[in-house]
């Protein structure tokens, strides 16, 4: 099985301290993550880096520039003890017809929202993405994303990191199987508690995220 899926468009790692999760990246990797923006009311902000053709690695975490939102920060970042890679998303040709054909096939990935960042240079970057309670809550099963008109992050041009390969544990990945499958996509997995781990080439060589 081929190790990075189709349709993938960006992996989720996401961590209680931005600053010292992105200079580590940088001292394992020898890349420099590039600076994304702030989730404006949202609590968080996030630093970027390709993974090469239209995937990205989304470091994200909380924006020490920001108060907080009212609820809980995407991805719970200020309750987490560590980084982790929590989930993962896909841009699928058409957004909409992808959300309708995982439902004909037994799974709700959600409802699409819109949602928007402004860069460090002012430029305001609009998507709609599915990110309600129906998701799969283990985040190896990814959440869909459309950029519409915004240009992609990975053709912003990105310090890159090609990755190569991302894998998962699950208790049963014989549940996870069929709700990949519904979103015409894959994930290798094998048996062991919930966990998403990405390899990435790099100067210093291969590493490896959990």
């Amino acid at each position: 099985m081929n190790t990075i899926p189709a349709h993938l468009d960006h992996l989720v790692l996401a961590t209680p301290d931005l600053a010292a999760t992105v200079a580590e990246f940088t001292r394992r990797t020898g890349v420099t993550p590039a600076a994304g923006g702030s989730h404006v009311g949202r609590g968080t902000r996030n630093h970027l880096v390709g993974l090469g053709g239209t995937g990205y690695l989304e470091i994200i975490g909380p924006d020490p520039e920001q108060t907080g939102p009212a609820g809980v920060a995407p991805f719970g970042v200020g309750a987490l003890p560590a980084p982790r890679t929590l989930t993962w998303a896909i841009s699928p040709p058409d957004l909409d017809a992808a959300v309708a054909a995982a439902r004909e096939r037994g799974y709700d990935p959600g409802t699409p929202r819109a949602m928007s960042r402004r860069t460090p240079g002012g430029t305001l970057l609009r998507w709609r993405l599915t990110d309600g309670p129906a998701a799969h809550p283990s985040g190896l099963v990814p959440f869909l994303i459309d950029w519409g008109a915004t240009r992609h992050p990975s053709a912003t041009g990105l310090p890159v990191t090609p990755l190569l390969s991302l894998t998962a544990t699950a208790p049963d990945p014989g549940e996870i199987g069929p709700l990949l499958a519904a979103l015409d996509t894959e994930l290798p997995l094998e048996e062991g508690p919930v966990g998403l781990s990405f390899t990435v080439d790099t100067p210093k060589g291969p590493v490896r995220f959990d």
